[in-house]
């Protein structure tokens, strides 16, 4: 009889080598044993995702200076359904990188991702006070094409990427670290298709996507009431433009808890009765480890004790 193999499994992650979200899947536990497919795009990565080309797709979610990734909460809001299953938390570290022998007085535009652009703008305005910013795929990317300028010519005479980037395509480095805030760091979401959620922890996130039934007085309130009616903490939200109409949003939330846990599932319910459409995006254990402690009212023996009161009551009717 011939062995059984198992197929590798194919992480996808925003390309090309030497970004940041190469790094946060290279700190993925069980990465190693995979394959590491670089995707042009978030949107490019979570395509294939659900094609089925993937099993799963590491994308940047959210940064403490320019918080949610716009790309990657909207990609996530529409198509069919995908689930995180995990987080990994990166500090980022920029730097400015050009192809060897161009001085900082030959720099004239500056390529980047908007993200990266965001983060550096003061430092930029400071050092470089006329250089045009020209957005890029990614921070790499706009490493790579420097690098490659000979064979297809960019606009730009500057970089702003990741250390291992400006190594990784043979710039040489002007100026380290010129971030603006020198605490910064990206958190990253493991993405994969349905049927993978990990069990409860403790010290884990649940993500939503919330849709209202119309727009009126009150509307967040009555979704927020949902959560702090069960004690359940809120680490992110925001809204997003659902393209239908000027003025027409949803919200996208993460909290802590699982969905495993009581107060939670209460929460999803309770959000199910009053929002259009509830879009979960998973269950999965905080990058930090930081467990969550329940309020009083608010834990699993406390909600189970609750049902079976109510169920001794009926019982008597």
């Amino acid at each position: 009889m011939a062995p059984v193999t198992t197929p590798t499994p194919r992480y996808g992650f925003l390309g090309p080598a030497g970004t940041f979200c190469q790094m946060a899947l290279a700190a993925w536990p069980g990465s190693a044993a995979g394959e590491a497919v670089p995707c042009d795009s978030v949107v490019a990565a979570l395509d294939a995702l659900r094609a089925g080309r993937l099993d799963a797709a590491m994308v940047p979610i959210e940064n403490s200076v320019e918080g949610g990734v716009s790309a990657t909460l909207d990609a996530l809001s529409v198509g069919s359904d995908v689930v995180i299953i995990g987080e990994v938390l990166v500090p980022v570290t920029f730097v400015l990188a050009v192809r060897p022998g161009v001085l900082l007085s030959d720099v004239h535009a500056v390529g980047s991702h908007p993200h990266g652009w965001a983060q550096v703008r003061s430092w930029v305005h400071a050092n470089l006070p006329t250089a045009a910013y020209v957005s890029t795929l990614s921070t790499a990317a706009a490493a790579a094409d420097l690098a490659a300028d000979a064979v297809s010519p960019v606009t730009y005479q500057a970089a702003v990427c990741a250390p291992v980037a400006a190594r990784a395509y043979g710039l040489e480095v002007l100026a380290d670290d010129i971030g603006d805030s020198r605490h910064a760091v990206t958190r990253f979401a493991l993405v994969a298709r349905p049927g993978h959620t990990p069990p409860a922890t403790g010290a884990d996130k649940t993500t939503l996507v919330l849709y209202q039934r119309d727009d009126h007085p009150g509307g967040l309130l009555e979704l927020l009431e949902q959560f702090a009616a069960r004690g359940v903490n809120l680490t992110r939200l925001e809204s997003r433009p659902t393209g239908e109409a000027m003025g027409s949003y949803c919200f996208s939330i993460d909290i802590e808890g699982h969905v495993a846990d009581a107060r939670v599932a209460e929460t999803l319910m309770g959000l199910k009765r009053v929002c259009e459409t509830v879009r979960y995006l998973g269950s999965y254990p905080r990058a930090d480890r930081q467990a969550t402690t329940p309020g009083v009212g608010t834990s699993d023996g406390e909600y189970a004790a609750a049902r079976a009161w109510l169920d001794g009551l009926l019982a008597d009717g």
